[in-house]
């Protein structure tokens, strides 16, 4: 591998058992390109046998200490505890055992779907209540884990001040934990399209001293519910990595002091070609190509904040929160069962999460269709 010390982020690959995208990363493995993996360990969960190949690919990158795990179906902002979260909890302590993670991550929000473990990640209203159970939940992953914990920004919003809002809520949230942010750029990418702002104002509003790692993934447009010649775009990491999110990358490198990974993602679903293959191989080379060119513009140094966790043990029972529940549990049955935006607009304002801090009286049509969408696609799951 070209990388030693700390002199830059080093070039990452999210990395799982899936045929098509690991026949895709094989020549960059091959070539000791890839400085460090990212695993979504949760994904194989439901695995019964794991191939020793990928175990030991997996053991090798942990003995080097550049493995990371990335969590996806944990569903933090559940407001009921659920005994799948108990569960998931305890296998990540017990593969923080077996494996060392450099740090773990989860998403940002709660899962779509009547278990809150199928479905796909949507916000919650920022409040007091919200806050006390997200800092409960992240000491919880903390504790299991024993290693430094993170959150990546969501893509989804239902309005801009939602948007606006995110940063310092991620702030407030993992300060007590000493916690860092995955700053997904096509994430970032998505929100400043769809709510027409720039780069600059984005990246200004985030809290980016926490930024411990960097996504790049590509994603797709689908047409606005109801502006001809308007798209949405989507993070479906289906599609190469666009170039305006190679630029955001050269854009927030340079104010992201605390910066270690840098992380290509792709679904391997969108791999299935020789063409579809080299088209992510070229992305691949192209992060790296920024990454080695930060590195000799002489702009950076050693992180000041390794994120380690505070000592503490959480409370022996999680919090949890009904009226949430209640809401999330009817925000979803509507999404994943209404007929159309006008249908979801009529249950929304006769539903428990009318009036109340979810501010659904002024969700952007644009938007709500868009989770509609989203949570009638993955209502049964992602697998």
């Amino acid at each position: 591998m070209e990388y030693s010390g700390l002199q830059r982020p080093r070039a990452t690959l999210a990395c799982n058992l899936d045929t098509n995208l690991l026949r895709a990363a094989h020549p960059l493995l091959t070539a000791g390109q890839v400085e460090a993996l990212e695993w979504s360990f949760d994904a194989l969960f439901s695995f019964p046998e794991i191939p020793d190949w990928f175990t030991a690919l997996i053991q090798a990158y942990s003995e080097e200490g550049r493995l990371v795990g990335h969590g996806v179906f944990f569903s933090l902002f559940s407001g009921r505890w659920s005994a799948e979260q108990q569960q998931w909890l305890d296998r990540l302590k017990a593969l923080s055992e077996v494996y060392r993670f450099d740090h773990v991550t989860e998403h940002f929000g709660f899962m779509t779907g009547a278990d809150f473990h199928k479905g796909a990640p949507l916000g919650i209203p920022f409040t007091p209540q919200t806050l006390q159970l997200g800092r409960d939940r992240l000491q919880r992953i903390s504790a299991a884990a024993g290693c430094p914990v993170g959150l990546e920004n969501l893509a989804f919003a239902y309005t801009l001040d939602e948007v606006k809002r995110h940063g310092d809520f991620l702030e407030q949230l993992l300060e007590p934990i000493n916690g860092f942010i995955i700053l997904d750029l096509h994430n970032l990418y998505c929100q400043l399209h769809n709510f027409r702002q720039s780069a600059e104002e984005l990246l200004r509003l985030m809290p980016l001293h926490r930024v411990r790692e960097i996504h790049l993934s590509g994603g797709s447009w689908e047409p606005a519910a109801g502006q001809r010649n308007r798209q949405i775009r989507r993070d479906t990491h289906d599609g190469t990595v666009p170039q305006a999110v190679f630029d955001l990358l050269e854009k927030a490198l340079p104010k992201c002091p605390n910066l270690k990974y840098v992380v290509l993602e792709q679904l391997g679903g969108a791999l299935e070609t020789p063409e579809q293959q080299r088209a992510f191989q070229a992305d691949f080379r192209t992060m790296h190509g920024i990454l080695k060119r930060q590195n000799h513009s002489g702009k950076t140094s050693a992180p000041a904040n390794d994120f380690q966790p505070p000592a503490f043990t959480p409370s022996a029972t999680p919090r949890s929160d009904e009226a949430l529940h209640q809401q999330q549990q009817a925000l979803s049955e509507i999404l994943e069962n209404a007929a159309s935006l006008r249908d979801a607009r009529t249950q929304l304002s006769a539903s428990p999460l009318a009036e109340t801090a979810w501010n659904v009286e002024n969700w952007e049509d644009d938007m709500l269709e868009t989770a509609r969408r989203i949570a009638q696609k993955w209502k049964g799951g992602w697998g």
